[in-house]
């Protein structure tokens, strides 16, 4: 009865899809937009930014020095689209080696 249950529960789990990696590509800043695999663009509510893709700037001696830039137009993004697909996590901007 136990392996049965296991079973059913695993299946419950793995057609939900909890969670699912894909790569974007920015192609607005302002309102933030994000091309999906080439089939579907997010923006507003369904993206979810780190601090990490965030431009940061400090103030020195009455100088504004740029620390980190933010997301620019044409940016390659990896992104984690949360259960239910509802919300995407932008985890970090991708380099080109």
């Amino acid at each position: 009865m136990l392996d049965i249950i296991k079973k059913a529960s695993l299946g419950a789990v793995s057609n939900t899809n909890p969670v699912a990696f894909s790569y974007g590509t920015v192609t607005a800043t302002k309102p933030l937009q994000i091309q999906v695999d080439q089939r579907f663009i997010l923006s507003g509510p369904a993206l979810v930014l780190p601090e990490t893709v965030m431009e940061s700037r400090i103030e020195l001696d009455g100088k504004s020095y740029l620390i980190r830039r933010g997301l620019e137009s044409g940016d390659r993004v990896l992104l984690i689209r949360m259960q239910g697909g509802q919300s995407y996590i932008v985890l970090d901007r991708l380099v080109n080696l």
